[in-house]
């Protein structure tokens, strides 16, 4: 179980995450189709053109989505009781079909749970960002973890 318990984090660890991940125009319009996000920004080549950005921006909730999934494996696969909550999401820079996109996280909160001794609440920052090390996304992930069994 690669996931970490409650006492095992510490305030400012640090982990980069692999695998890193080329967004494809695959996952662009599924995430799109899936939510029912008809956006023309994120759909439609001759529109997207003629934006500022002058071609296709990937669907952000698929960048939000992939940065999670991409910190579980080493934050919370198998130690997780419940994510609280998502805060402070932003998207400095876009995304585009074909960045290749790197996942980071850094411990910015530790609390005893109130309500559940065998267990307390690990506050994570995740970063994320592209080829050109421009950082894409970021924001707070509070988990409920487990504390590790007696």
């Amino acid at each position: 179980m690669p996931g970490r318990y409650y006492e095992q984090w510490t305030l400012g660890d640090r982990i980069r995450h692999q695998p890193h991940r080329t967004v494809t125009e695959t996952d662009n319009l599924l995430i799109s189709a899936l939510t029912h996000n008809p956006q023309p920004l994120h759909l439609d080549e001759t529109y997207a053109e003629a934006t500022e950005f002058g071609r296709i921006v990937v669907n952000g909730t698929f960048t939000f989505a992939l940065l999670v999934g991409l910190s579980v494996g080493d934050t919370t696969l198998g130690t997780l009781v419940a994510n609280l909550g998502y805060d402070k999401v932003r998207m400095p820079a876009p995304v585009f079909i074909g960045d290749t996109l790197r996942a980071e996280t850094e411990v910015v909160g530790l609390k005893d749970s109130n309500s559940r001794p065998e267990a307390g609440i690990v506050t994570f920052e995740h970063r994320m960002f592209n080829q050109k090390d421009e950082l894409v996304c970021v924001m707070e992930r509070t988990a409920l973890m487990q504390r590790r069994p007696a």
